[in-house]
């Protein structure tokens, strides 16, 4: 599947409707005023996307609008302005887009996949966690507005997944952070950030590590019962995991596995198998963070074949 589009079935579709576009290639060209029949400038516009003449497309699109304002045909046209600005990743101008589509047509059945659109202009100018904190929290908020509002759409499945992703990387920040800290011997500041895995992402693949560095520092500062109780924690939740063994060795070695005070506690098998599979710790999605991804790629490009 190309990494820019793909649009499925899209030129069977089009070769249906026939004809192709009639403007020049010169800017001028394409803005003068023709007036024509809203299917045939509909066709132009489509035929310009299919040929990834994105900015041609937009322009024809917007054509279709300021021509044929009153039609079905204008309503989808909105939507096909967003789309061909989000190809040419002109991320802002396409939320734009979206944003006066759903303030002129809110409960069209369509909706859904705006506010999809919206998530995925989002989602995909996340590059650095860390560094892009905005951009991050907009698109998780995109990501779980999508989820909210059409739960059983498979819109809110591949948000879901993205979400998921951009949340287990938001945790590994986290993690990173604390340890720099745990390894300057900054407990506190350490304990931190590895409660805030605990308590803001508590789905992801990153708990079992947070509980364990929560041992080891408590440990180092020698509050031997936190230390305990969090590999407890560990032992109820994750008692075949090597991060639990090795916050059993770390207490076992200071003698502080005789204990009755904590009632999950287990000592852990002999056997060292690899990190259990968990549903916290699933295969992320396909692609990178913010990549733009088969599953996206074939739900925006849907849009292009719906009916009018």
């Amino acid at each position: 599947m190309s990494g820019k589009i793909a649009l499925t079935a899209l030129g069977s579709v089009l070769l249906a409707l026939g004809g192709c576009s009639n403007f020049g290639n010169a800017p001028d060209d394409r803005l003068a005023y023709v007036e024509e029949p809203v299917e045939i400038l509909y066709r132009k516009a489509a035929d310009a996307l299919e040929r990834r003449r994105y900015e041609e497309a937009v322009l024809l699109f917007e054509e279709v609008e300021r021509q044929h304002p009153y039609s079905s045909w204008a309503r989808r046209a909105m939507l096909m302005v967003a789309y061909s600005e989000y190809l040419q990743n002109n991320y802002d101008a396409s939320i734009a887009s979206i944003d006066r589509f759903l303030a002129v047509h809110p409960g069209n059945k369509d909706a859904a996949y705006a506010y999809y659109l919206r998530a995925i202009n989002y989602y995909e100018r996340i590059r650095d966690v860390g560094r892009d904190q905005d951009i991050t929290a907009q698109a998780l908020s995109a990501l779980e507005d999508v989820i909210r509002r059409y739960p059983d759409s498979d819109y809110a499945r591949d948000a879901s997944l993205k979400l998921d992703l951009t949340r287990d990387h938001l945790a590994g920040k986290e993690m990173d952070i604390g340890r720099w800290y745990l390894k300057r011997n900054e407990h506190i500041a350490a304990i931190n950030r590895f409660n805030e895995v605990l308590t803001t992402y508590e789905t992801t693949s990153h708990v079992p590590e947070a509980l364990h560095r929560l041992v080891e520092a408590y440990l180092e500062m020698g509050v031997a019962f936190e230390a305990q109780r969090h590999a407890a924690i560990l032992a109820h939740n994750y008692p075949d995991s090597n991060w639990y063994r090795d916050s059993y060795r770390m207490l076992d070695r200071r003698g502080l596995t005789d204990t009755t005070a904590l009632n999950s506690w287990v000592a852990p098998t002999a056997a060292e198998p690899a990190l259990t599979a968990t549903a916290s710790s699933a295969s992320p999605p396909d692609g990178r963070l913010g990549a733009r991804t088969a599953a996206s790629e074939a739900l925006l490009g849907a849009i292009t074949e719906a009916d009018q």
